[in-house]
């Protein structure tokens, strides 16, 4: 194990032998630290939080601290973080509160850069990228592969599908579908169509992409059709394609409501 003799290491947590507290670092708590995980310098990781394998957390992070919500009574809650992230300088990750299961979730393989904030009750999935700054506010849900550029917000209760891509500077106030292309402020949020330059580069094949595009004109550019009876068509006329049936699914779960609004309109 390599702890700099400056590093804090509170008696209650568990830190492998082949992880890395850097110096002035504050293990404050009943914390689990996973193989090879490194902890930069000044980070305090506190509480009951648990992290896996592999995972990098630059300086000056606060990861675990107690959620930023007035009813919240110091229950035991926790921070639960996978392997293989990188969690880079200023970022702030905190644990969650007792109202939706008491758990916030980072999954795997995930890039979180600098000033990002993490909100309580967030479950953020796999190989996400959070630009910096980019902020959540609590009980957000973002999919696998999801990529939210510099300064976006989130309002809390949202969702972000799959391999949905967010532009600079956005604000979210609707659940955002899989697949996409989003950007704009709460008041003026647009989808400009299929991710496509993501969903390749992720390895999709072009006849799942094309059928994707198809249902996104049906979706979003048949002035004819009201939402039910698009999804539907979508239903009925590809029921052979997974993903377009993880749109449709997540427009009937949504309960904060989906961004309908297009370029066009």
């Amino acid at each position: 194990m390599s702890i700099h003799p400056t590093a804090v290491i509170d008696r209650t947590a568990e830190i492998d032998p082949s992880a890395t507290i850097g110096p002035y670092a504050f293990i404050d708590g009943p914390v689990r630290i996973g193989p090879r995980s490194r902890i930069g310098a000044h980070t305090v990781v506190s509480g009951h939080t648990t992290m896996g394998a592999d995972n990098d957390i630059g300086s000056f992070c606060s990861i675990g601290a107690p959620p930023q919500d007035i009813h919240y009574k110091g229950e035991p809650t926790e921070l639960i973080i996978g392997d293989g992230n990188q969690i880079r300088e200023y970022v702030s990750i905190h644990r969650a509160t007792v109202k939706a299961g008491g758990k916030t979730l980072i999954g795997h393989r995930n890039m979180i850069m600098a000033y990002c904030h993490i909100a309580h009750d967030c479950h953020i999935a796999d190989q996400v990228i959070m630009a910096n700054v980019a902020t959540l506010a609590g009980h957000v849900e973002i999919g696998s592969h999801a990529n939210l550029g510099g300064l976006v917000a989130v309002q809390q209760f949202c969702r972000i599908g799959d391999y949905a891509f967010i532009g600079g500077m956005s604000g979210i106030g609707l659940d955002v579908p899989p697949y996409v292309i989003m950007e704009g402020t709460r008041n003026q949020m647009r989808i400009s169509g299929i991710n496509k330059i993501g969903l390749r580069r992720a390895g999709m094949d072009r006849e799942t992409i094309k059928k994707l595009e198809e249902a996104f004109k049906i979706l979003f550019r048949s002035p004819h059709l009201l939402l039910k009876d698009s999804l539907a068509l979508l239903q009925e006329e590809m029921a052979d394609c997974v993903e377009v049936q993880l749109m449709v699914d997540f427009f009937h779960t949504s309960k904060r409501g989906v961004v309908k609004r297009t370029l066009d309109d």
